[in-house]
């Protein structure tokens, strides 16, 4: 089974939205990100997972599934295998 990279939960916690690919699967995750204060509220926090095949960038391709996950180790491990199955 072809597979790919996934940031840590840190990355999305910093609320930073990561791309990837393999071969022509294209996938976008875009966190949600609540704080209370300065510390990030993973129980109300989450991530919005997008993905398409094609040769062009977000922006120019049509979106073919999405999902939202919690910001959780749980919640990635459900993303990363649900990305895998639609590959």
């Amino acid at each position: 089974m072809d597979s790919f990279f996934i940031p840590t939960l840190h990355t999305f916690a910093m609320e930073n939205v990561f791309t990837g690919s393999c071969g022509l699967f294209r996938f976008k995750i875009t966190p949600s990100v609540t704080k209370i204060g300065k510390e990030v509220d993973f129980e109300n926090s989450s991530m919005l997972a997008e993905f398409w095949h094609g040769k062009f960038c977000y922006e120019k391709s049509q979106m073919e599934g999405n999902a939202t996950f919690p910001l959780s180790e749980q919640g990635r491990q459900a993303m990363l295998d649900w990305l895998q199955e639609n590959i």
